[in-house]
């Protein structure tokens, strides 16, 4: 583990075993050409993240791309998401605009060039699948965020990303019932990426009271934007958790509290409702 401008870089066991590997069979220098590319990829989201005041607190490369933990002390918006996790595999795309100009003006090896843009344009489209932690799911959480509340966006998404996860494992293993290889680059992605989808899914507690903390922010730009507060109709007798189950990302939300006869008796601002969940 390293430490980059305050930001713990650090390799998965998964990029070591194959690391490993590729010392055994002699192809060290296509390795080396895959970790740059990783590491470049996931320096693009780490710039357009520092560039949106999110603090990024470490990076740990994987083969195909990386998994950065942040914080974003809810500066983080839908917008600010699909833009950060987008400046990833826009790094691939300048990667191979560069390599096919190079192969374009016979500079340098073009067998190499042909393998630096087929890497490149693999972990790219590998990266845009809609799969958490991959760019391509965090692109359609931060898109699902603003249709539905964020509760069920979190609940949604990650468990289409465990089925999908699912099927990846299920797709590694399928040779081994008609007597083929077993495809166990992809089992072992498929096995990361299940085990993360799954923690995260344990974790959607934490990650829920985490957007609840951080909901100042949004209270901030409402007060500063011409916007008009989003309104949620409860019943009285409604759980609070059900009612913050309903608040979206990017708005600010005031309740309107109904008796038994749907007259409206209250209107209660976001921040009310949500000192009274933490007992402040």
């Amino acid at each position: 583990m390293i430490r980059i401008f305050g930001i713990e870089l650090s390799l998965h066991p998964l990029f070591v075993l194959i690391l490993f590997f590729s010392v055994l069979t002699g192809q060290f220098l296509e390795l080396i050409t895959l970790f740059s590319i990783v590491f470049i990829h996931e320096l693009g989201h780490v710039c357009a993240a520092l560039l949106t005041g999110v603090t990024v607190k470490s990076v740990q490369l994987l083969p195909f791309g990386g998994v950065a933990v942040i914080e974003d002390h809810g500066r983080l918006t839908a917008g600010r998401e699909m833009g950060i996790a987008l400046a990833g595999p826009l790094q691939n795309g300048i990667m191979i605009l560069m390599a096919l100009a190079l192969k374009q003006a016979e500079y340098g090896s073009s067998a190499y060039l042909d393998y630096f843009i087929g890497a490149n344009a693999m972990i790219a489209l590998f990266n845009l699948l809609p799969v958490l932690p991959l760019d391509g799911g965090k692109i359609l959480q931060a898109a699902l965020s603003l249709l539905l509340p964020y509760y069920y966006t979190l609940l949604w998404i990650g468990r289409v990303s465990i089925a999908a996860s699912l099927l990846v494992v299920v797709f590694a293993l399928l040779p081994l019932g008609t007597g083929g290889g077993l495809r166990l680059n992809l089992l072992m992605i498929g096995a990361f990426l299940l085990y993360s989808n799954v923690t995260d899914q344990r974790n959607l507690p934490y990650r829920f009271v985490a957007f609840l903390m951080n909901r100042e922010q949004i209270y901030e730009r409402y007060l500063h934007s011409d916007s008009a507060a989003r309104p949620i109709v409860a019943l009285a007798a409604k759980p609070l958790d059900d009612i913050l189950r309903l608040f979206k990302r990017n708005h600010y939300h005031f309740i309107y509290v109904m008796n038994d006869d749907r007259d409206i008796v209250a209107v209660v601002p976001e921040q009310r409702l949500i000192s009274s969940y933490f007992g402040m």
